[in-house]
């Protein structure tokens, strides 16, 4: 049996938090929005400020020694009216919140297994994504995907995680490590029955 852990919440009530604003002074390393009723938002389709809610995005403001767009673009998307997409130029390759990209932590309950999925088209970019479980002191991932393959239609990637016992959130990373243009869509992260 499967069902959707991460779906869309009844709550209306709107929150929205820039990240950096927390603390004055310091260098942010993400920007978000965050909107309850919006869920996962794996479809990139609620977007303020020109960001999608519900995800750390590490962006242009963020990371100023990288050169690059970041676009919520209505004209390529897999499903519903629009996707995410980035334009680079100029990248490190660190990954992180040191590259272009994004990320969310979600709660999670150890032994169960998880199935992450989503979405990608690429043209001349590097791009990585990880899965893991973390606590408030670590974490441990793994790289579900890192290619620089050209891929001219929309390709699916799936990958069953196990949370380990040590952790109780898991997050969901996605950087750009070399210039291109690149785009993903309906991100789902699902918990599994195991009965």
């Amino acid at each position: 049996m499967q069902t959707t852990i991460f779906g869309t919440c009844s709550v209306v009530t709107v929150l929205t938090v820039i990240a950096s604003s927390v603390l004055s002074g310091c260098n942010k390393m993400s920007e978000s929005v965050l909107v309850e009723s919006a869920g996962i938002n794996g479809g990139f389709e609620i977007t303020q400020s020109g960001l999608p809610v519900n995800w750390l995005v590490y962006t242009p403001e963020t990371i100023p020694t990288g050169d690059y767009d970041l676009i919520i673009d209505t004209g390529e998307y897999r499903a519903g009216k629009q996707s995410l997409k980035f334009v680079v130029r100029e990248c490190s390759p660190d990954g992180g919140w040191r590259s272009p990209g994004f990320s969310k932590e979600y709660e999670a309950t150890a032994g169960v297994t998880y199935t992450v999925g989503f979405w990608v088209k690429n043209d001349g970019a590097e791009f990585r994504v990880r899965i893991g479980g973390v606590s408030a002191t670590e974490g441990r991932y793994e790289t579900i995907v890192q290619s620089a393959d050209t891929i001219a239609t929309w390709r699916y990637y799936e990958h069953k995680y196990r949370m380990p016992p040590e952790f109780d959130r898991i997050r969901f990373e996605l950087n750009i490590l070399r210039p291109g243009t690149f785009w993903i869509d309906e991100v789902t992260i699902r918990g599994i029955s195991d009965g």
